[in-house]
This record gives C-alpha cells, sequence and structure tokens, in this order.
C-alpha cells in the first residue's frame, strides 16, 4: 500500500487565437459535476516513491526534469485528437486515437483503476473541469459525449499505460477549443471551505514546492459528518491539482484504500501531494456517497514558506465547476 503520486503539465499556449475562433454564439452557466477515480497509484504512473521518477521534484520547487503532458507525442505514442473544435452548448461527440510509432491505432492497454484509459478536459481559467471515461471501438478510436458551458480555450489530456511488459504510464496533452461568445474569466479567489448541493468540504494542510505535504478534506452534510463514503473507481477520493497559468498537473490518491482494515470511509480523507513550483493551483475532489459522485474546487497557493498558504476564508463558497463521466 502506498501513495501514488504523479506530476505532469499541460501545454502552454493554444494552438491557435481565440479572437478568430470564436463564431457568434451564448454563453451557458458551467454546471456542478460528477465523478472520480480510484486507489494508492496514479494512472500507469510510478508513484513519488519511486527513486528518479518524480516529476517536479527538487527541493527549491523547480521542476527537475520534463514534465509529461506537455507533448502530443511521447515514447512512440501520438494523441490524435480528431475533434479539436466543439462549440459551447453544444453536446458534442469527442473522438480520439492513441497511435503506436507505426501510426497504428493501439487497441490494447493495461486497466488501471477499472479502465483503460482517463480524460481530463479542463478550461483554461480552471472553470471548468472533467473527468472522463470513454469508450474505445475495437479499431482503437475512443469516444465520449461533452456538453461544454463556455466558450474558450481547453486542454484535453490522455492517462494510460499501453499493453505489454515493462510499459511505462504516458500522459499526452492536446488542444480543445469551443467556439462562441468568449467571456475571459480569473481563477476563482482562494479558498477552504466548499459547498457542493448539500455537502461541505473543508480543506485543511498546504501544497508546498517541492516538498511532499499532506492535504485533508472533510465532508459533512447538513452541519454532519459524512462518515459512509462510498468508493469509486476504488477509492473513497479522488484529487487532481492543476496549475494555473500552464495548467502543469498533479495527481494524487489517496493514503490508504477501502478494504486496507484501517482506512475509514469518511468524514475524512488524506492525501499526500508535492507541488512542482510555487504558484497558484486548483485543486478538484471527487467524492461519492449514496450513489452519487460529486465534486469540490478549491484555490490554493503553493508558496516558497509555510504561511504562503492563503487563509481560509469566514464562509464557504459555492462550488461552480464543470465535471462528467
Amino acid at each position: 500500500m502506498h501513495t501514488g503520486l504523479r506530476i505532469t503539465a499541460f501545454a502552454a499556449a493554444l494552438a491557435a487565437t481565440f479572437g478568430t475562433a470564436y463564431g457568434v454564439g451564448k454563453g451557458v452557466d458551467p454546471l456542478v459535476a460528477d465523478n472520480a477515480s480510484a486507489p494508492h497509484e496514479t494512472h500507469g504512473r510510478p508513484s513519488a516513491e519511486q527513486p528518479g521518477r518524480e516529476e517536479g521534484g527538487g527541493h527549491d520547487g523547480h521542476e527537475s526534469t520534463p514534465p509529461g503532458g506537455l507533448q502530443i507525442s511521447e515514447n512512440g505514442y501520438t494523441l490524435d485528437l480528431a475533434t479539436a473544435r466543439v462549440t459551447a452548448g453544444q453536446r458534442t461527440e469527442l473522438r480520439f486515437t492513441v497511435r503506436d510509432g507505426s501510426g497504428k491505432a493501439v487497441t490494447a492497454y493495461q486497466r488501471e483503476h477499472d479502465k483503460e484509459l482517463h480524460l481530463i478536459l479542463a478550461s483554461r481559467d480552471l472553470v471548468t473541469y472533467r473527468h472522463l471515461h470513454p469508450t474505445r471501438a475495437a479499431d482503437g478510436t475512443w469516444s465520449t459525449p461533452v456538453d461544454l458551458p463556455r466558450a474558450g480555450g481547453y486542454r484535453v489530456f490522455a492517462d494510460f499505460t499501453p499493453a505489454g511488459k515493462g510499459a511505462e504510464g504516458l500522459t499526452l496533452g492536446a488542444d480543445l477549443a469551443a467556439s462562441g461568445r468568449y467571456d475571459p474569466a480569473r481563477v476563482p479567489a482562494p479558498n477552504r471551505t466548499v459547498r457542493t448541493g448539500d455537502y461541505q468540504v473543508r480543506l485543511d494542510g498546504s501544497l508546498r514546492p517541492g516538498r511532499a505535504s499532506e492535504l485533508k478534506l472533510k465532508v459533512s452534510r447538513d452541519g454532519e459528518p459524512v462518515t459512509d463514503l462510498q468508493p469509486y473507481l476504488g477509492a473513497y477520493g479522488h484529487l487532481v491539482a492543476l496549475r494555473s497559468g500552464d495548467l502543469a498537473y498533479l495527481h494524487v490518491h489517496p493514503n490508504g484504500e477501502p478494504g486496507d482494515g484501517t482506512t475509514k470511509p469518511g468524514p475524512e480523507i488524506s492525501f499526500t501531494a508535492t507541488a512542482p513550483s510555487p504558484g497558484t493551483y486548483r485543486l478538484f475532489l471527487d467524492f461519492q456517497h449514496q450513489g452519487r459522485v460529486h465534486t469540490a474546487a478549491f484555490t490554493v497557493r503553493a508558496g516558497t514558506a509555510p504561511g504562503a498558504q492563503d487563509p481560509a476564508p469566514s464562509a464557504p463558497t459555492e462550488h461552480s465547476e464543470e465535471h462528467g463521466h
């Protein structure tokens, strides 16, 4: 049993200027979202406990190795995004293929957390977020419906491990444009308590650059602690962190797992994470209760010293990110 940690990064720039990419459309308010991921290991990536594999390490918070997710191709594999543009507010089938070095579609994968491939989709302003699980056709084409609420730039991020002995987990990224009326948004203000539906989630702990630290998230409902969280894809909680600016990506899983004899099903979910650098991050927690998956989103700042973290607000903020599965 161990805590998995992977730090990867999205590309920092869009493929095209959205001033010319967007047509006339109407804005759609974000929706509260659902989904989660799984237990004690990251999807296909060796954990930070394994020497030489932590991305974004370094005691001074500087990234010591080239982060994953920046590239559309890596280790002979390429993310071929067939749907590079959608219309905001319209349901669209997002289609893509992972190709090997010969250009053939990959059709054999290792299952990680009950899935062959996990797909993260996030807007550049970090307001919209989704963790998706697309389906694969026999010819290797992946597809999933998406309905993005707002025009703007998005990043699609495929997380998978090809089948084969000794195969390493890969994180490939590509840009996605959602056309329509574009209203730039700011990253939400720092917060430590979030409401999502009837639930309230409290974040304790600091995200530190280059140093592992514990993050504890406590779930309550109508003022009462939730002590019967349900496993979703093998875990009581799933946490993703995205760095504002370039969308550097951290994917962590809880300390412990259901059925290990020590991990309780709430109200507290504990994670260990390391920020790749100082900066502002959005944290997205997925948890399941009474058959439904909920998402709580936080904004935190990772500084170079303790105390650089933002204080908790006096009142909980409403969750407004969109998330789907």
